[in-house]
């Protein structure tokens, strides 16, 4: 079953605008995955501005994980962007899961980011 872009996109945008109806001005924890990697970003939607990025391509998680297309490596991501994210002074967030759903990789990237410290 393959997903069309066009849905894909719509679903995105349909999450975005739940998350701003309740988001309350905290930063967004966005999640993105490719077949390959998995990137984490908080934003600062207010400012426009990233507050800490995490993954699977930076030099130190690439070392540990063999592949960056697994729940192990999305695990360490999210403690890795629990870790940044605290050091840049946030500790209260909003998880975007953008148009995956919440299961497998975003799932495990979700958990870790938890038990790092985030909250959402």
């Amino acid at each position: 079953m393959a997903i069309s872009a066009k849905g894909a996109e719509r679903r995105k945008a349909r999450v975005r605008k739940a998350l701003k109806a309740r988001a309350f001005g905290r930063p967004r924890l966005s999640v993105f995955r490719s077949d390959k990697n998995i990137y984490a970003q908080v934003i600062d939607d207010a400012n426009g501005r990233t507050l800490a990025a995490a993954s699977t391509l930076d030099s130190d998680v690439k070392a540990t994980v063999k592949n960056g297309a697994t729940a192990e490596a999305a695990a360490a991501i999210g403690k890795l962007i629990a870790e940044r994210a605290t050091k840049a002074g946030v500790a209260e967030v909003i998880f975007d899961r953008g148009s995956y759903i919440y299961h497998g990789r975003v799932k495990a990237l979700a958990d870790a980011a938890r038990e790092g410290g985030l909250q959402f």
